[in-house]
């Protein structure tokens, strides 16, 4: 028998069009113009009509067929209790660098959910393998136009993916990726480097090939697979040097050199670990063609230097902004403390009122190769801050934190970590700006 798709209401708008018509959380959406509602594209798609017809049935059983005349696009105001409205892929490749693989037991189960949906790469950017996507899910893409897709290609070497994916069907996926560039589907790219795999001759193969799909293939990142010290009995991965890290930025900034001039864009791109690990200077705003891998670590560090100093700048213009005598701290990541700490130096150069102490995390919990603040857990936060002069307030970046929630990835909570510490603890969101504001005001 088919499975029938009924999607529960899980609260209305306020004021909305569903409101207005009667519908309430618990209600099921049946059908829209007689179409079976498989998720939130689906939905989304048979929506935007001015006028549609929309079956409902009430928890008692009762169908209701609502006629909707509305301007065109607008939205009905229905909150599903699925915001997917539909079932979560998970991953079934076993990639030799997958972070997840790298994770000690007992931490909350959903960190260990592998995920690639590729209706997540549009909903919240999330970078998929494509093994996932069924002809019908392609044909289902294009028919709606979405873009971008994120996808995680590792290599354009058939023979090598299917090795890195663990998957025998992993080199057909990136056929897939030409119908939709084919298509006119915006893609960003995403190659995870694992040393002597798929960098040298690989990453030059992998880039020239990704090239052919400009320009609807607008960015491609390389960035270096993330070793944790929990690797036993996984594929044996070894670390980049600081000369694997120039060699790997020489590739890229030669086929930048070769590529903007044609396209207007720099195309493929470097994460920043690799200019930190090769001891070369960040590259200048222009060079990241709008920050379109942000997510990916490309370019993060330099717009959060840019935003910082304009920041800083516009501050000094203020002539009415009156700056109290203060105490502060701010804990980062080793990976971008370096950066941290030269703000610092810059905003007490400038007002000597403020004393500001910086402190670099190591990552005890997962290792020292581990240096993204984004992975810092509670306790090695209180660990090694607990004997230091904080001052009257302590700095986070928001990413230390679950998302919505006031939780680290070892479930500490932002009260306990406060309570531990001792200190009122302020969650810095990722700009320039808001970090200058949460350090002099």
């Amino acid at each position: 028998m088919k499975k029938e798709h009924l999607h529960i209401v899980g609260s209305v708008i306020p004021g909305s069009i569903a409101e207005e018509l009667g519908m309430e959380a618990g209600d099921a959406i049946a059908a829209i113009n007689g179409n079976e509602i498989k998720d939130i594209f689906d939905y989304q798609y048979y929506t935007q009509e001015e006028y549609i017809e929309v079956l409902i049935r009430k928890p008692s059983g009762e169908e209701w067929l609502l006629e909707i005349e509305k301007e065109y696009d607008e939205d009905l105001g229905i909150v599903f209790e699925n915001g997917l409205m539909d079932e979560y892929r998970s991953c079934h490749n076993h990639c030799i660098f997958c972070f997840i693989d790298q994770m000690p037991k007992g931490m909350r189960e959903t960190l260990y959910f592998k995920d690639d949906d590729t209706r997540l790469s549009f909903l919240q950017g999330n970078y998929v393998t494509l093994t996932n996507l069924s002809d019908e899910d392609i044909d289902r893409i294009i028919r709606y136009n979405l873009s971008p897709i994120n996808v995680s290609f590792q290599t354009t070497n058939p023979e090598l993916r299917c090795k890195m994916l663990n998957n025998r069907f992993a080199g057909e996926a990136l056929e897939k990726a030409w119908r939709l560039a084919d298509a006119g589907i915006t893609m960003n790219g995403q190659i995870v480097l694992c040393k002597g795999i798929n960098d040298g001759d690989e990453l030059e193969r992998s880039i020239r090939d990704l090239a052919n799909y400009l320009p609807n293939l607008e960015s491609v990142s390389v960035v270096p697979v993330g070793l944790s010290k929990y690797r036993e009995g996984l594929y044996p991965l070894e670390p980049f040097t600081q000369q694997d890290a120039k060699e790997v930025l020489s590739i890229i900034h030669k086929w930048q050199d070769k590529l903007y001039p044609e396209y207007g864009l720099h195309f493929i791109h470097a994460s920043d670990e690799w200019y930190i690990l090769a001891g070369e200077t960040l590259p200048e705003e222009a060079r990241y063609d709008g920050y379109l891998q942000l997510e990916n670590g490309v370019g993060m560090l330099r717009l959060l230097i840019e935003e910082f100093g304009e920041a800083l700048d516009a501050l000094h213009q203020n002539k009415k902004v009156q700056i109290p005598k203060k105490k502060l701290s701010i804990a980062t990541g080793k990976l971008a403390f370096p950066f941290i700490e030269d703000m610092a130096k810059q905003v007490m150069a400038q007002y000597p009122q403020l004393q500001i102490h910086t402190y670099a995390i190591r990552n005890d919990f997962f290792g020292e190769m581990i240096t993204v603040s984004g992975l810092l857990t509670g306790q090695d936060l209180s660990a090694q801050l607990k004997n230091q002069d904080l001052g009257e307030k302590l700095l986070l970046p928001q990413n230390v934190l679950k998302s919505g929630e006031a939780v680290f990835l070892d479930d500490m909570t932002l009260e306990a970590l406060e309570k531990a510490l001792q200190v009122p603890i302020d969650i810095v969101k990722s700009s320039g700006q808001d970090l200058l504001d949460a350090i002099v005001f």
